[in-house]
């Protein structure tokens, strides 16, 4: 049977497409992000705390600067291994660094039984500064000062998230909020902080008490009085906490209704320091993985001081301003 000769093009295709695939393996490992899960013990807690970290590619423990570090906190029911498998945070933070929109850093990634409060089931709150921070301190070459740490999470992780950094504005140069489970004055009905441990006391009930007193609407006062200066020629405790909150438009739990509440309190304090952005979709991955991106923009905006190549500042500056933006 007559076979025909393939063209002699096909063989300069063949090593073109060996070439591009070797190329494409050292392009991938020049950016060769590790991401670790590790555990220690807790005082606090009385058992191993579990967290996840990502180092950037080439992460130096010797380096002369120390780099930023990034607390990322999952949603309720969740674990330390959500923002890697189901966020794609690792991909997310090498495409940014690799494109110069961010600085490489460490991203800290804890598990909790609980909604990062000191609720029912356990000091979730108290656990992550007093065990969990100076530990990342002292295992990572990760800095130590506000300036070079941000805090962010989603749902629950959101919730707590924003209360870590109103509580200790003095810690965060930053916090992102995506799809922030603040309800007030109560979450909706169908949220699993009804159900949650966390805020079930001890008759088997939904503690509306233990809520309001560590939902944002209880620290509001203070850190308003915290960072707004007494007068002209004075400075204030310590620096707000720029904020970038997202919403899904389409969230069962109202989540948009409740970002813009959010969004308002918090601009009576700080006008020019909070952004909102809204995506299409509910309460879900794919609104997260949508806005992790404008998330960490925003966020290295104010954390650390490394110069950004000017070429990358105008795809950058509606995520720096505070308003509003609708993704469709």
């Amino acid at each position: 049977m007559f076979k025909p000769k393939l063209p002699h093009f096909s063989y300069r295709f063949n090593v073109l497409l060996t070439t591009l695939i070797g190329w494409l393996a050292l392009s991938g490992h020049s950016m060769a992000s590790e991401v670790e899960h590790h555990q220690f013990f807790s005082p606090t807690l009385g058992y191993d705390y579990p967290y996840s970290v990502y180092l950037p590619d080439q992460y130096d423990a010797q380096a002369t600067d120390a780099y930023p570090v990034i607390y990322m906190l999952h949603g309720s029911f969740g674990t330390d291994r959500d923002w890697v498998s189901r966020g794609n945070l690792q991909q997310v933070a090498d495409r940014l660094i690799r494109a110069g929109h961010i600085p490489p850093a460490v991203y800290i990634m804890p598990g909790s039984r609980s909604w990062w409060v000191d609720g029912h089931n356990e000091p979730a709150r108290s656990a992550f500064f007093d065990d969990l921070m100076p530990h990342v301190e002292a295992t990572y070459h990760v800095g130590q000062e506000r300036h070079l740490r941000g805090v962010a999470g989603l749902s629950a992780g959101g919730f707590g998230a924003l209360n870590f950094a109103l509580e200790r504005p003095d810690l965060f140069a930053a916090v992102a909020a995506l799809s922030p489970a603040s309800y007030a004055p109560l979450p909706p009905r169908n949220s699993s902080a009804w159900r949650h441990p966390a805020f079930i006391n001890e008759q088997g009930q939904f503690d509306r008490g233990l809520w309001a007193s560590l939902n944002y609407t209880a620290h509001l006062e203070e850190y308003r009085f915290l960072v707004t200066p007494r007068g002209p020629e004075e400075q204030s405790d310590a620096p707000h906490v720029p904020l970038y909150i997202s919403a899904g438009r389409s969230d069962v739990y109202d989540a948009e209704f409740h970002a813009r509440l959010l969004r308002q309190a918090m601009e009576r304090i700080q006008p020019d320091a909070v952004r909102l952005d809204l995506y299409p979709g509910g309460h879900t991955w794919q609104v997260w993985r949508a806005s992790l991106p404008a998330a960490l923009n925003f966020m290295f905006q104010h954390i650390g001081h490394q110069h950004r190549p000017e070429s990358t500042d105008a795809a950058r500056t509606d995520t720096a301003n505070s308003g509003e933006t609708h993704y469709t």
